[in-house]
């Protein structure tokens, strides 16, 4: 671990944008999934860190509602990533005591990328350790539009509804705000991901595409968060 990181001021909750597979595989002369793949295994380490660091919440942006626009045969190939991430991993993310969570309208999801979810989700449901959220199917607007029809069929009147309302009734409903969001890639936006949660987040943009965010890159980013002086719209 960096020596220069205060572990008394980890980000509770951090969210990572991971961008960059597609980029890094053509730089290489490889098809888009070569880079998904990369991305996996960049995936892995980060998750094993993010324990060490003592981050105690992880959301990863990995599919989102607008990534069905991509040709055919990568989303295929994106889903059955999917169910080989959980096959590979599964266990060792049990035996660490960490909760899979999955934020997301994933029920359009293909039949075997379903069911390594919710073999995911049982295996790790009583797990105690670092909360692992994998934003899939995943859209921020569409994901307040659902806050409001669910509150709206609840009977709630309008003078009732609250910003504490609202986030009782996203997917992360029982998740704290992230402290820190991280993008990789260079890319300057949020991409839909988390606009509601994200409102007061720190945001660090690294150019290191997603396949090389490493450990070290991951602390360096932190390092970063640790520097700012958050105010949340205050003065001090």
């Amino acid at each position: 671990m960096n020596t220069s990181l205060d572990k008394n001021r980890i980000p509770r909750h951090v969210a990572i944008i991971m961008d960059g597979n597609g980029r890094w595989a053509k730089a290489k002369g490889q098809p888009r999934l070569f880079g998904h793949n990369a991305g996996m295994e960049a995936l892995r380490e980060i998750v094993r860190h993010s324990q060490t660091l003592g981050v105690k919440y992880l959301t990863v942006y990995a599919f989102s509602t607008e990534s069905g626009k991509r040709p055919e045969d990568e989303g295929a190939g994106l889903f059955k990533l999917l169910v080989k991430y959980f096959g590979s991993e599964i266990d060792e993310l049990h035996a660490n005591h960490v909760k899979v969570n999955i934020i997301g309208d994933w029920s359009k999801l293909p039949a075997e990328s379903k069911q390594a979810i919710n073999d995911a989700l049982e295996k790790t449901k009583n797990n105690d350790g670092l909360v692992f959220s994998i934003a899939l199917n995943y859209g921020g607007r569409d994901e307040i539009a659902r806050a409001v029809k669910n509150i709206i069929e609840s009977g709630v009147n309008a003078a009732d509804i609250t910003e504490e309302l609202m986030s009782k009734n996203l997917y992360t409903a029982d998740i704290p705000d992230p402290e820190l969001v991280i993008r990789t890639s260079g890319e300057l936006r949020l991409s839909n991901f988390l606009i509601w949660q994200s409102a007061y987040s720190e945001i660090v943009i690294t150019p290191v595409l997603w396949p090389d965010f490493t450990k070290e890159e991951y602390e360096k980013c932190i390092l970063e968060y640790q520097g700012r002086d958050r105010r949340f719209g205050g003065i001090k």
